[in-house]
């Protein structure tokens, strides 16, 4: 037989694969939760050389150049005043006492800070040539001990005496209230006052640095750093009797301790820390493959829960050993995000989505030829259905087979009327109704459409609910054969079905769909609203249950187990950070084991323990702050100020309570997250906060606190002084103001009654003048017009007078014997000429009259002789040549002359008539 070199080389592919994952994923194990606590978190430096917990429940750390202090909300640094490192911390009572570099004093705290108080300082307890650093301090009766590596220094409350020691000591222990001195090359001593006695029979222990002395059930351990564990039992010391403690010897533990529940911490160097189980000798070993951030373990210490906390190298971690969670973590990324979980004999089986995986018997492994995306493990009698993107398998007495090929089972469901089981996948929906043959299996048709949830609650009705949107009820006969699908969101006219969910309780199923709660009426075909349900229900992005009367929503991102009690909900949450970012949308599983609770994450899983009962009332501490400082109940603080408000229950496991609040009359119960509540912007006036516990049916008030926001700057009394005194100031300089107006204006309005009055004086006047002015104006004319007339008249008179002495001479020339009669005659016409006085009057009245004319004639015309001047009157006057020749006593071919040469004096041309020219001059 032929072999296809590409189908061998791809199987050998997978084999190495295969290998190569189980090899990866070989230690992996159920572990306690770990908080891990960086430096960025704490802001502070690398190394916790010591922990301890304080009676305010506070724990502080020795972080080289600072003392921190984590209260659960909020983490505080503070350094020395002479900036040295700090080894070593101790609690007793309100003090906390530190050790440091020729330095020793302790810490308490006031107004929200912690202050240091110096024992050492200015007591010359150091030599200058000493280079001595506290790495311990313990207190025995009432004396506290502050021990370096070459000297103990003696503290009663008043004095400070030294014990010089002989030898380099790594650190001392109290035992059966004895103190232990470990010397590094010599042994154990033992200090009785001020002198050491050498420990008979435990020479073994020369030359060992020891690092940890404990006593377990009668028994003294002794931690060396580099050759394990040993042991003193009736005097005689051994190594211990443990397979761990060959792997210690390598590991170099730096500290030890006995816990409750007999169990042993073990830190070492590089291996991270070692959890040892004393009733079996189990251990788990937590490091930076699995979940520690760093390997290398400084100090341990232990709250008053009975948890663990880790000093690193680089960080702190908070291992909750006494807790009932425990973790399933993958750091890898080989095992992916984990849909479902179950257990099976000796481990568990989890479908994920880069395949199907096993762990048991502590090793863990991906299940062959399951590669790709599994969604849901379901058990039926002692068969697991596993629903897979490749089709179905199935797990029965340690065998993997696959069942079917029909592609995504999603989701398997019990029905609530018989033995049957049903399957949601991407093409419809699955019954298998013959558990002790699940190969056989009938396909529904009518539904090809990716069924997310399944359910059946009446016989022959199926209900689906489609992955993208939509809620559908299948009806069927007997025979399987499907009678009517009805889109029931469709027919009940919703617009909004996208994700329905379907919820098996008490054997009715509820719909949630568009965050309300639905149940079907099968006499109207209506959907209905549950009011129960509406009503203690809100705001859930998923349900999932777990019997009868227990199921796990998902509210507002945190889990809740409820435990239903007839008609009354009892509410236990579930803390965010066990799962914080780990949840996987849409697709939350629960599988119950025994007491405990597998819940599916994004990286692995968690156990959980859930409690039905009613949650105790905690107690809590409140501190608040403004800009820095520390603000005591009914105080005030600035206006548009920030107020941060610490609620410390001092507990940080998993009984660690989850708190609300309400501020002032608001009927909202708000969540306090991670302890801190941060309130800004708030009006001037009183303030309360309340804050309550949920005992998982009731909110119980447990704590408030009272404040008061000032009134801004601008409202202060002294502003509302200035503010009354400026408008005071304002409006009695208004009024002065104004006084001073009415006084100018009724000066100004005197004033101007004066000028009115000057100004109506001289208006009469002027109106007067004027009316004389108008008057003789009027006589002017009369005049003019009468000696016009006269002129007239005159002209006239004299025209004719000429016309008959000229008459006259005409005939008295015509007769010549008449000498005497002609002589008689002549004289009678000289008797009647016009006399000179009479013409000089005439000249007179017409130049008055025309003399506007001859004074404009005279300036345009500067040429013109008086004898022209008179000559244009006479034309204006519109006189013939023949009335103006006597009057100028010339002929009239004298006047035509005198027209002619004044037409060439005024630049006429000949078609221009001059008469109506200098009228219109």
């Amino acid at each position: 037989m032929k072999i296809n070199p590409a189908i061998l080389t791809a199987k050998t592919l997978k084999i190495i694969i295969f290998c190569f994952l189980s090899l990866q994923l070989y230690s992996q194990e159920l572990l306690p939760f770990v908080e891990n606590f960086n430096k960025s978190i704490y802001q502070g430096d690398n190394q916790i050389w010591n922990v301890a917990q304080g009676n305010d429940r506070a724990m502080y750390f020795a972080n080289n150049h600072y003392l921190l202090r984590y209260d659960g909300v909020k983490w505080e640094k503070y350094t020395l005043p002479n900036k040295s490192i700090i080894r070593s911390v101790m609690v007793d009572g309100d003090r906390i006492y530190s050790g440091s570099y020729k330095e020793f004093g302790y810490w308490h705290r006031k107004n929200g800070k912690m202050n240091y108080v110096s024992i050492s300082s200015g007591k010359k307890v150091f030599e200058d040539s000493e280079n001595e650093e506290i790495w311990k301090i313990f207190k025995v009766k009432n004396t506290i001990y502050f021990q370096s590596f070459n000297s103990i220094f003696q503290y009663d409350g008043k004095r400070i005496w030294e014990i010089k020691l002989p030898f380099l000591i790594s650190y001392c222990f109290v035992i059966d209230n004895e103190i232990l001195v470990a010397s590094v090359e010599e042994g154990i001593y033992k200090l009785n006052h001020s002198h050491i006695e050498k420990m008979k029979g435990w020479e073994i222990l020369k030359n060992n640095v020891i690092h940890s002395i404990d006593k377990f059930q009668n028994k003294t351990y002794f931690f060396t750093k580099k050759n394990g564990v040993f042991v003193a039992e009736n005097g005689v010391i051994i190594p211990w009797k443990n397979p761990l403690n060959e792997t210690l010897k390598t590991a170099n533990i730096n500290a030890a301790k006995f816990i409750k529940n007999n169990k042993l911490i073990v830190g070492t160097a590089s291996e991270g820390v070692y959890i040892v189980d004393m009733n079996d000798t189990s251990f788990k070993n937590i490091n930076r493959n699995n979940i520690l951030m760093n390997n290398s373990i400084l100090s341990i210490g232990l709250d008053k829960e009975n948890n663990l906390w880790l000093g690193l190298d680089n960080g702190i971690a908070h291992i909750e050993v006494n807790s009932p969670i425990l973790t399933f973590y993958d750091n890898s990324g080989t095992l992916g995000s984990v849909y479902s979980v179950v257990t099976i004999d000796n481990g568990y089986l989890m479908a994920s989505n880069h395949g199907i995986f096993k762990y048991s018997d502590n090793h863990f492994s991906l299940v062959p030829n399951t590669q790709g995306q599994a969604w849901d493990i379901g058990k039926i009698n002692n068969s697991y259905l596993i629903g897979h993107n490749e089709g179905t398998f199935i797990y029965e007495n340690g065998v993997f087979s696959k069942l079917n090929s029909i592609n995504g089972g999603w989701n398997l469901t019990k029905s609530n009327i018989n033995n049957w089981y049903f399957q949601a996948t991407y093409s419809g929906v699955l019954i298998y109704n013959d558990p002790n043959n699940l190969p056989q299996y009938i396909r529904i048709n009518g539904l090809s459409k990716p069924i997310k949830y399944v359910a059946q609650n009446k016989k022959n009705e199926i209900w689906a609910a489609d992955n993208y949107r939509g809620l559908y009820l299948i009806m069927y006969n007997d025979a399987f054969e499907t009678i009517k699908v009805e889109n029931v969101t469709q027919q009940n006219a919703m617009i909004n079905d996208f994700g329905v969910k379907i919820f098996n309780f008490r054997n009715e199923l509820l719909f949630l769909i568009h965050n309300s709660w639905f149940t079907y009426n099968s006499i109207s075909k209506k959907l209905e609203k549950n009011k129960i349900f509406n009503t203690n229900f809100q705001n859930i992005s998923d349900i999932v249950a777990i019997d009868e009367n227990n199921f796990i929503v998902l509210q507002d991102g945190i889990l809740y187990h409820i435990y239903a009690s007839e008609n009354k909900f009892v509410w236990n949450s579930i803390q965010e950070k066990y799962y914080k970012g780990k949840l996987i949308n849409d697709n939350l599983k629960i599988f119950k084991s025994g007491d405990n609770y597998l819940l599916n994450l994004d990286d692995g899983f968690i156990s959980l323990h859930l409690k039905s009962e009613i949650n105790p009332v905690p107690k809590i501490t409140i501190e608040a702050y403004n800009n820095g400082d520390l603000v005591v109940n009914n105080s005030k603080i600035k206006f548009i100020s920030e107020l941060k408000i610490s609620v410390i229950s001092g507990i940080y496991g998993d009984s660690k309570p989850i708190l609300f609040y309400k501020l002032n009359s608001s009927k909202d119960f708000l969540p306090i997250k991670e302890g801190l509540i941060v309130l800004s912007n708030l009006n001037s006036g009183t303030h309360a906060v309340a804050i309550y516990s949920f005992d998982g049916l009731a909110f119980n008030k447990v704590s408030g606190f009272d404040f008061v926001v000032a009134k801004p700057w601008y409202l202060s009394f002294w502003m509302i002084s200035l503010y009354i005194l400026v408008i005071s100031l304002i409006l009695y300089l208004y009024y002065k103001w104004n006084k001073m107006r009415y006084i100018q204006k009724l000066e100004l309005q005197e004033e101007e009654l004066k000028h009115q009055k000057k100004i109506l004086e001289i208006e009469l006047k002027a109106e007067n003048e004027l009316n004389i002015q108008e008057y003789e104006r009027h006589i002017l004319e009369l005049e003019i017009q009468t000696k016009s007339s006269e002129v007239t008249s005159k002209s006239l008179s004299i025209a004719k007078q000429s016309e008959m002495i000229e008459n006259i001479q005409g005939i008295l020339d015509s007769e010549a014997d008449f000498n005497r009669l002609k002589s008689e005659i002549k004289k009678t016409i000289k008797i009647n000429a016009v006399n000179k006085h009479e013409w000089e009057t005439f000249e007179s009245n017409l130049n008055q009259i025309h003399n506007e004319f001859i004074i404009n004639l005279s300036k345009k015309y500067p040429n013109l002789t008086p004898k022209d001047i008179k000559l244009c009157v006479y034309l204006k006057m519109n006189l013939s040549s023949k009335e103006i020749a006597p009057m100028m006593n010339i002929s009239f071919r004298g006047v035509e002359l005198q027209r002619y040469r004044l037409r060439k004096k005024l630049n006429l041309i000949q078609d221009e008539n001059l008469s109506k020219f200098l009228l219109s001059l």
